[in-house]
């Protein structure tokens, strides 16, 4: 039987230096950076004060009162990308049988600010060892479990298929979309409104990050904190955000005349049962994920044209995975470019993957390869092309993205323009 084919129609995006997908796009194409001192509460006490934030304002891209009440920010991160994402799409989702619309979100984190700023009322700023229950709202519920982000993307698009929550650390964004994917090719659904948000800019998550050092102490240049592969590197920039996607079964998309910006053509998920943060250093699991996203699209090495990097500016991390290209993609990986978008908009842990996926749909569209921010002096130690400072015009039609969790989880997955995958 032959495999139902999934395409990208529709893309959505939250980040930091603008909302929307174009806004997006300008950014990571131009170089440009949205690290800054971070501002969402009063960070003096900590050993990393920077973050890439996102100037949201939920009024003003439609959100109603209560709606903006009832969710946390995550979610409503998630249901503007997802919104963005179907209107781009072209798709009238009301005239379609809405069981056959499923809905896969991912975040690593949930609603982070709303639990934590109503334990603070709750507890009295921690002071009651005993919380009082009659000052929760009635809203903590959906705070405290993450399907609640599905739910609210379902509500607001009609949808009625499966709904799921793929939670898997720094990778929920890709493995989201790899769920996605699957729900297309084995029948289940037609279209699916996917993506993955995250709002994790808390004092809760500084600390915790400040606890094992992972975050950066660039504090005294903010908008220059993000250096993937660059020698001063000294850990990430902690961000947040969201992308949603439109996927689509290919010939049903190419019938009714859809934009389609790329296939979706390989995907694969391995854990290394290590280390709880730690990464061995070859990057066999990695490397094991990429070569079985390519076996899935019938792909060789050398047809990538662009490696959309984990890059998220840890000593670790950046040996990690280029290690792990190397030993995926054999002598091809000295040619082809690899870059961080994370050097411009920051780690949005669960989101980041989903954000990468987008900015890996408008590379093949635009035939752009988005260039590492802020790498000025290379590592040594690491000897491939990382595109550093100005993006690069190219034929751009096969990408690989791939992510890093705690945990030892480590996705990749590959997109190419639908002429090539088809030839």
């Amino acid at each position: 039987m032959t495999r139902r084919r999934v395409v990208i129609t529709g893309i959505g995006v939250v980040a930091p230096g603008g909302v929307g997908t174009k806004e997006f796009w300008n950014l990571i194409s131009e170089g440009r950076t949205a690290t800054r001192a971070l501002s969402l509460f009063d960070a003096s006490a900590y050993r990393s004060r920077v973050a890439a934030e996102v100037d949201f304002h939920p009024e003003r891209l439609g959100l109603r009162a209560a709606e903006i009440r009832r969710m946390d920010r995550a979610a409503q991160f998630a249901v503007v990308s997802t919104g963005e994402a179907v209107s781009d799409s072209g798709l009238d989702l009301s005239a379609m049988d809405p069981h056959r619309i499923a809905v896969t979100i991912g975040s690593a984190v949930g609603s982070t600010i709303g639990l934590e700023n109503e334990y603070r009322v709750v507890s009295d700023d921690g002071r009651l060892n005993l919380v009082d229950h009659n000052y929760a709202p009635r809203e903590l519920y959906n705070y405290f479990v993450p399907s609640s982000f599905a739910t609210e993307v379902a509500w607001s698009t009609g949808a009625q298929g499966p709904g799921t929550v793929v939670s898997t650390g720094c990778t929920s964004g890709i493995d989201a979309v790899g769920h996605a994917v699957e729900l297309i090719r084995e029948g289940t659904a037609d279209v699916v409104i996917t993506g993955a948000t995250d709002a994790p800019i808390s004092p809760i998550t500084v600390a915790c990050f400040d606890a094992i050092k992972a975050t950066t102490v660039h504090n005294d240049d903010p908008e220059h904190a993000s250096r993937p592969y660059d020698r001063t590197r000294n850990g990430f920039v902690l961000g947040e955000g969201a992308a949603g996607l439109v996927l689509e079964e290919y010939d049903s998309a190419r019938r009714r005349g859809a934009h389609i910006y790329a296939e979706i053509v390989g995907y694969a998920s391995r854990s290394n049962a290590y280390h709880m943060t730690g990464l061995r250093p070859d990057g066999e699991e990695m490397a094991e994920a990429i070569k079985v996203a390519l076996d899935e699209g019938k792909l060789a090495p050398s047809d990538i044209d662009y490696v959309n990097a984990h890059g998220s500016g840890t000593k670790q991390n950046d040996r990690h995975e280029t290690a792990a290209f190397k030993r995926s993609l054999g002598e091809h990986a000295y040619r082809v470019p690899v870059s961080s978008i994370k050097s411009m908009i920051g780690h949005s842990l669960g989101a980041i993957g989903s954000i990468e996926i987008a900015a890996s749909a408008l590379a093949i569209e635009y035939d752009v390869v988005p260039p590492t921010a802020n790498l000025h002096d290379q590592d040594p130690e690491l000897d491939l092309d990382y595109v550093p400072l100005v993006a690069r015009e190219q034929k751009t039609d096969v990408v690989l993205s791939v992510g890093s969790g705690f945990g030892g989880f480590q996705s990749a997955i590959v997109l190419a323009a639908p002429e090539r995958a088809v030839a």
